[in-house]
């Protein structure tokens, strides 16, 4: 039986670039080994697999993401901005996508609990759908 699962990212030839700069930005990250087709790596501990293959990739999209619970504003702001620096674009609701085209959800780790509220989820829910970074304070606050 599958000892572990895990996502492979299919790059044109930016596979290695790709690892390098993911775990520049995520704590407990490292390249764990690398062919010229292929680079292991873990993000936060999760193992990644990044493909090179010459041949047109399949373009990312938002219907795959990475999710980045986030513990408050500063580091919703970090991710943000590391995220969408260089060439990456901003998303509604907290979505965004790196300059390879990965897309992520950069959310309050209390999003769940926000919504949960009393009379307050329809409220969050409108504010969240305007915003594109979360403002974790503006959520609190309605």
């Amino acid at each position: 039986m599958a000892k572990q699962i895990y996502p492979c990212l299919w790059f044109e030839k930016e596979a290695k670039p790709a690892a390098e700069y993911y775990c520049g930005i995520f704590p407990n990250s490292r390249i764990i080994n690398e062919s010229g087709l292929v680079v292991n790596f873990e993000l936060n501990g999760r193992h990644i697999m990044a493909l090179n293959d010459r041949r047109p990739p399949h373009a990312f999209s938002e219907a795959f993401s990475f999710v980045i619970p986030c513990e408050d504003q500063a580091e919703i702001d970090y991710y943000w901005a590391s995220l969408t620096a260089n060439g990456g674009r901003e998303n509604c609701c907290g979505w965004c996508a790196d300059k390879f085209g990965i897309s992520w959800q950069v959310i309050p780790a209390m999003l769940g609990e926000l919504l949960s509220q009393p009379g307050k989820g329809s409220k969050i829910i409108e504010a969240f759908l305007k915003m594109k970074k979360i403002d974790i304070q503006q959520l609190k606050s309605l």
